[in-house]
């Protein structure tokens, strides 16, 4: 069976598993590619919180879901420029450890990606992207039971991957990686969890 080329990916700016599951996705991408990727904003706070927990509107958790809403607002009103966004976030979490709390931050890093930063936040602002991040967040959970990022998700089949290793810029490495996850799904369901007692690094 070869590898689907049309699935979903969910994410959120802070987990690590998410930025190297990502940044494949993007490098693949940039690659050529021809994968039809539909990119699923998850909250982590709400996923990971005590049962029956609802951190959506406590004001607690807004700074939280700030970048994420940013990326959402791209994703939908800027598609052109959301892949660079997406990196751009990424990158600054995680390899410039960049407090993605701060509006000041978050501005930065989208006018560095080349997008209108006070439009962006304007739409942030508005309140319907985290109406959205929350809309698509219970559409995965309630359907697929989706509890983290990243889950790759083939129709009505969803799997929670994580990957150890980044493809750092390696557009061959990226397709290979993302191919064999997407093979992996198809070709054996009855796989349930696979992983590494030790790491090999």
């Amino acid at each position: 069976m070869s590898a689907p080329t049309t699935f979903a990916v969910t994410w959120d700016y802070r987990c690590p598993f998410a930025r190297n599951g990502h940044e494949h996705l993007l490098d693949g991408l940039e690659a050529g590619a021809d994968w039809d990727v539909t990119f699923v904003p998850y909250f982590l706070n709400q996923g990971m919180g005590a049962e029956g927990q609802d951190t959506w509107d406590d004001p607690a958790h807004q700074t939280d879901l700030f970048a994420l809403a940013a990326g959402v607002a791209v994703r939908d009103r800027l598609p052109e420029h959301f892949l660079a966004v997406h990196r751009a976030l990424f990158d600054a979490r995680h390899v410039d450890g960049a407090d993605l709390r701060s509006r000041e931050v978050v501005h930065a890093i989208l006018a560095g990606a080349g997008v209108d930063a006070d439009a962006v936040l304007a739409e942030v602002d508005a309140g319907w992207p985290a109406k959205v991040i929350r809309q698509e967040h219970e559409r995965c959970v309630d359907g697929l039971d989706v509890f983290g990022v990243p889950t790759f998700i083939v129709d009505d089949d969803a799997v929670f991957v994580r990957l150890m290793s980044r493809s750092d810029g390696d557009g061959t490495l990226a397709r290979q990686t993302i191919d064999r996850v997407l093979a992996l799904m198809g070709d054996h369901p009855e796989l349930n969890e696979f992983k590494h007692t030790r790491l090999s690094r």
